[in-house]
């Protein structure tokens, strides 16, 4: 082999080696905006989560102490009683709040 055969080689492979960490560069940048944006939405995501997990945690209290209500009225009110085991809810004597019984069928559809 002779030297400029040589020169010629070791110019065609820089120019590859460049040329290779261009593509590797290009692609990173690609990489790690994919993933940025990922990790953004993934934050809006969990932001949002929470505030929904707050609103149903403030529903939860508002439909238990309705429940406590209907469970009050309901002791002074024996009428009422029926009206309250057909929704799965089962009024405990001398407690103020009554949680829906988890074994309860659901209705089977409105009766006229």
């Amino acid at each position: 082999m002779t030297p400029e055969n040589n020169q010629d080689e070791i110019a065609t492979l820089k120019n590859q080696v460049f040329i290779l960490l261009v593509c590797l560069i290009a692609v990173t940048g690609t990489l790690t905006a994919a993933l940025y944006r990922q990790a953004s939405m993934a934050n809006k995501d969990i932001a949002q989560m929470q505030r929904v997990s707050g609103q149903m945690h403030t529903n939860e209290m508002v439909i238990g102490a309705f429940v406590g209500r209907l469970a009050t009225y309901a002791q002074k009110h024996p009428d009422f009683l029926p009206v309250l085991k057909k929704n799965g809810i089962i009024p405990q004597p001398g407690a103020a709040t009554a949680a829906p019984a988890a074994a309860a069928p659901p209705a089977a559809g409105l009766k006229k």
